[in-house]
């Protein structure tokens, strides 16, 4: 009886259990290497290659929000930089609002509520442009966009946070002024 060679490009196996797939991967391998030493095939798990997307995908969200909470704290240094200078400017006006009986809450109050509305704007851009983009993207290069109902909420809730955060010192500082030498300043 003569012996005829066989050559195989391909085999799949399907198992049912996925616990057992990278260690029945493992097995089929060491069969492999023994019956061919100069490893002349390759074996693909599906299950290993999910974990290795999950893990990559896991990355790409870890550096998404680190970009996000960066591009947060440089906005709300500007947002507090921005009213640091209208504080500055408007001593004149604190000092006059002081003088006829204005509270410190009043003028903390009034300096959030522009700290706020001042992100709110920058917020309401923001989610704008989270829908068009996205929408966009999915219309002229057909790739799949989701932006989930929360999304958009959650968005500007953040930024008004993000206005409440970084406005809180710009208010304090303007509250703290002494109502005589506000009227005094040029």
């Amino acid at each position: 009886m003569e012996s005829e060679t066989v050559e195989l490009h391909e085999a799949i196996i399907q198992i049912n259990d996925q616990e057992t797939v990278i260690e029945v991967g493992e097995i089929i391998d060491q069969i492999l290497q023994r019956r061919h030493r100069d490893a002349d095939y390759s074996i693909e798990i599906p299950l290993a290659l999910l974990r290795q997307a999950e893990a990559s995908a896991l990355r790409d969200q870890i550096v998404a929000g680190a970009i996000a909470g960066i591009s947060l704290l440089v906005g709300g240094i500007g947002i507090m930089n921005i009213m640091l200078a209208s504080v500055t400017e408007r001593t004149r006006e604190i000092g006059i609002r002081r003088a006829l009986g204005a509270k410190k809450k009043d003028i903390i109050a009034q300096f959030l509520i522009e700290a706020v509305i001042l992100s709110g704007v920058g917020g309401l851009i923001g989610v704008v442009l989270g829908i068009i983009i996205p929408f966009i993207i999915s219309t002229f290069w057909g790739m799949t966009t989701i932006v989930t109902p929360i999304a958009p909420i959650l968005a500007f809730s953040i930024s008004a946070m993000i206005g409440v955060i970084f406005g809180i010192y710009p208010s304090m500082r303007a509250a703290d002024m002494d109502p005589v030498e506000a009227l005094r300043h040029e």
